[in-house]
């Protein structure tokens, strides 16, 4: 093992290499800072430079974009509210509050440590252990998939927000939107009134940049009208103190276990391992009211989550040939077309490749966190921009990022419709988090479930004859009459306390 490592790093420090990793982190973290384009377009942009170049240097950048784009999805999500990707989501719920607090510069800091300790171990377990590990993979099945998706969706509809009912209603828009377009099974248009451009289904970018952009501009407007309007505390300090380090330390080692084992199941990817982290990290905090309102632990745990993730996907990918997510199946078709196909043999047919990509993980993580946290500084002043001025920026980023999807008009008019309603949403207090899951899984969730039920002809009994669906279902129930029983339990406990004092 250390001999291919060390040949590995023989391959990854040739100069070309080299400079490859670290245009593709630079690349990966600009397009990470920016909404719209994600990892997973930007890789498919770049594969025409594949064929030019050898499969090593090729699978090196398109490794680095992949990082670097993770790293670079927290920045937006922080400062200004707008998830860079879909894994940076869960990230605005106490990243956005750290920075309106004036604590910018801490945040930004933690999601460079914590991205940085969460990669670093991935890649260690990737050499170690990587085609045991990834071999549990292969038990999960449709059925399997479809209960993981509902367990995820279950967590966060029980976590999130202040009512579990409207958490319910939000993840169900989410699904319900995601149906939206050519059915996967019949090839037939759903819900799209005759207009083919509804033919694609809605774009995550478009629901996400509408409801988190768009509403925070109005309501910024609004209470900038009233007088309502809070003024940012000024940070003081940009950087985090030895002891938010140690607090936080075990929220990032907790969010790295779940985001690398989350990340190596086909399907589930960097978005899913994040909510997950969040949600367990807040079911086991000491205080779980503080987060939603600017807990560090709910930044750290959810970043280090989607960067474990990033790495856990290219276990499945080099071991299996199956791709853990959109960019890493962008990825298995760059390998495709340069004749290679991933599999067990790949290590012994294509040492080079291998080896050379796992060094190169190493130097990337390194080049990252070196090339993040010095610009905490940098990004963490945009917070000093007053509101009237910042907000007119968003609006115009926000559009020029919908529009350089698709060039389309229809793009443009489903943001403001998402925008619309992401204001009444907020106004009503129904969290918007589960909206974007439930879009973001709805087409895997439903391709899952009608997978199953072809296997078993149209039995739904097969969610019920594997142990692992039905732990996850088990799951998924308990997450959702947990917030129930806790609620009349602690009814129960004051019923009983004053009976006492009465007596008393």
């Amino acid at each position: 093992m250390l001999d291919n490592l060390i040949y590995g790093f023989g391959v990854a420090f040739t100069p070309f290499n080299l400079l490859l990793a670290l245009a593709g982190c630079l690349v990966g973290t600009v397009i990470g800072v920016l909404p719209g384009l994600g990892p997973t377009g930007t890789i498919a942009i770049l594969l025409p430079l594949v064929f030019s170049l050898p499969a090593p240097s090729a699978l090196i950048m398109l490794a680095a974009v992949y990082y670097g784009a993770m790293y670079g999805g927290s920045t937006t999500s922080i400062l200004v509210n707008i998830p860079g990707e879909s894994a940076s989501v869960v990230t605005t719920i106490d990243g956005h509050r750290m920075a309106m607090k004036g604590r910018a510069g801490p945040a930004l800091a933690i999601c460079a440590i914590g991205s940085f300790i969460a990669g670093t171990f991935s890649i260690v377990i990737l050499t170690f252990i990587g085609e045991p590990v990834a071999g549990f993979a292969l038990r999960f099945g449709p059925a399997e998939f479809f209960s993981l998706m509902l367990f995820g969706l279950s967590t966060v509809a029980s976590l999130t927000g202040k009512s579990v009912a409207k958490a319910i209603i939000s993840t169900g828009l989410g699904l319900m939107t995601a149906t939206i377009g050519i059915d996967l099974v019949s090839g037939a248009p759903r819900y799209t009134f005759g207009n083919p451009f509804l033919l694609d289904g809605i774009d995550f970018i478009v629901v996400a940049i509408g409801m988190f952009a768009i509403s925070e501009v109005v309501i910024t407007a609004e209470e900038l009208r009233s007088g309502k309007r809070q003024q940012i505390v000024k940070a003081k300090r940009l950087w985090i103190s030895m002891k938010e380090f140690i607090y936080s330390i075990g929220a990032i080692i907790r969010g790295t276990v779940i985001g690398f084992f989350v990340g190596i199941l086909p399907g589930a990817g960097a978005t899913l391992a994040s909510f997950l982290s969040y949600d367990i990290e807040k079911r086991v905090a000491k205080h779980p009211e503080k987060f939603g309102q600017g807990e560090i632990k709910g930044v750290a745990s959810p970043e280090s989550a989607n960067n474990a993730a990033s790495g856990g996907a290219l276990l499945p990918l080099l071991t299996l040939g199956i791709p853990g997510g959109g960019a890493t199946a962008v990825m298995l078709g760059a390998l495709m077309m340069l004749g290679i196909t991933p599999g067990p043999l790949l290590f012994q047919k294509h040492p080079d490749l291998v080896w050379g990509l796992i060094a190169s993980m190493y130097l990337g993580n390194l080049v990252l966190v070196v090339l993040n946290w010095p610009l905490v500084n940098l990004f963490a002043r945009i917070m000093y921009i007053p509101a009237r001025y910042l907000m007119p920026i968003v609006l115009v980023i926000s559009t020029v990022g919908v529009w350089s999807l698709n060039h389309s008009k229809m793009d443009l008019v489903l943001m403001g419709i998402c925008g619309a309603i992401g204001y009444y949403m907020r106004k009503h207090d129904y969290p918007l988090a589960p909206v974007l899951l439930g879009l973001i899984l709805g087409g895997r969730m439903e391709q899952s479930f009608r997978q199953a039920l072809i296997l078993s002809r149209g039995d739904p009994m097969i969610f019920l004859q594997k142990p692992i669906s039905v732990i996850l279902l088990c799951g998924a129930l308990l997450f959702l009459a947990l917030p129930y029983l806790l609620e009349k339990s602690r009814h129960l406990r004051l019923a009983r306390e004053t009976a006492m004092d009465d007596e008393g």
